[in-house]
């Protein structure tokens, strides 16, 4: 019996590192809780990680939670409620929260209104007002996607480009995305022809085929998270492959592991800005000002990225100067 106690602990300890990780600095001034939407596996979520290590990594204890909801949404509240369990057992004196889900599934729940631990969020995309933010004890910064940079700088590239479609998976994310672009579209330089939610990867094929037909462009909110026939989610890298493949025009991305996975070019949204802009203000919080005036913001790091491996594949011949401002990137080997 003792010994089967022994598996069983070392069995939870093992699980447990599988979805935290700590960082630790020998005089950490204060302890942060960071709890993200998604996996390790997602570029978006090391980018975050890696603006929130350049501002707090040396000035405190950081333990990462991760809920894993790409690819299991509907285990969130579970991981919601093992998030609040680490929070109860490390005291945190800030936490940061990534993307949407952590804010309906954990932030809302058990911490807004409710404790007086500030709460920063980063990578949000739908509005505010949603989740009741800003509320006594959360602030933030807003994920807004560069859209209509990303279009004009597409059709620098292919200036006979006038028509484009929206993609996007079934998630609150893409859903936030696709309701951005209603609101802005008339400001647009490109006409949209459709907007296509997709859950699996045969839906999406189908919806590639069509747009060769009807968009001179395809855009993507949200990919990450589309299954295949067995019900797996494949990499995003391995999804933009498959993708590709099936459009023979240009794709527009504005994160940069998308344009390295396969996107002609965008004008990108930054991770490590989103997480090192919420960082700063946990901090601020942490020293003493309170949330109430520290207020909600969107993070906007307009840099231009396009990829010539995918200007070679479409021959597409720019002018120099347009890839003089650009940051230049080659494709990326698909992960399975």
């Amino acid at each position: 019996m003792k010994e089967q106690r022994k598996y069983v602990v070392s069995v939870l300890v093992v699980v447990s590192l599988l979805f935290m990780s700590v960082t630790v600095c020998q005089s950490a001034a204060y302890k942060v809780l960071v709890v993200f939407s998604y996996g390790t596996d997602f570029p978006w979520v090391r980018e975050i990680k890696a603006g929130i290590d350049s501002v707090l990594a040396e000035k405190a204890e950081i333990r990462y939670f991760y809920m894993n909801t790409k690819k299991n949404l509907e285990g969130g509240p579970q991981k919601a409620e093992e998030a609040l369990a680490v929070y109860k057992e490390f005291q945190p004196d800030g936490v940061i929260t990534a993307d949407d889900n952590a804010q309906s599934m954990f932030v809302v729940p058990y911490l807004k209104d409710k404790v007086k631990t500030p709460v920063m969020f980063c990578g949000v995309n739908a509005e505010p007002e949603k989740y009741g933010y800003p509320a006594s004890n959360v602030s933030g910064v807003l994920e807004r996607m560069l859209v209509r940079q990303s279009l004009a700088l597409a059709q620098k590239l292919v200036p006979a480009a006038k028509t484009v479609a929206i993609m996007g998976n079934e998630s609150p994310s893409a859903k936030a995305g696709f309701n951005q672009i209603k609101k802005e579209q008339d400001t647009y330089s490109a006409k949209i022809v459709a907007f296509e939610e997709v859950k699996t990867i045969d839906e999406m094929l189908v919806a590639a085929q069509k747009f060769n037909k009807t968009a001179d462009l395809l855009y993507l909110a949200v990919i990450k998270g589309i299954k295949d026939k067995n019900g797996e989610v494949p990499t995003e890298s391995k999804t933009m492959s498959i993708l590709t493949q099936a459009y023979s025009k240009p794709v527009i991305g504005t994160i940069a592991f998308r344009i390295k996975a396969g996107a002609l070019c965008g004008v990108l949204v930054s991770g490590h800005a989103q997480g090192a802009k919420a960082a700063e203000k946990l901090l601020k919080a942490m020293q003493g000002t309170p949330v109430a005036q520290i207020p909600i913001t969107t993070e906007i790091y307009g840099k231009h990225m396009i990829n010539i491996d995918m200007l070679k594949a479409l021959k597409i011949k720019p002018s120099p100067s347009i890839l003089r401002s650009a940051e230049l990137v080659r494709l990326e080997k698909a992960a399975d």
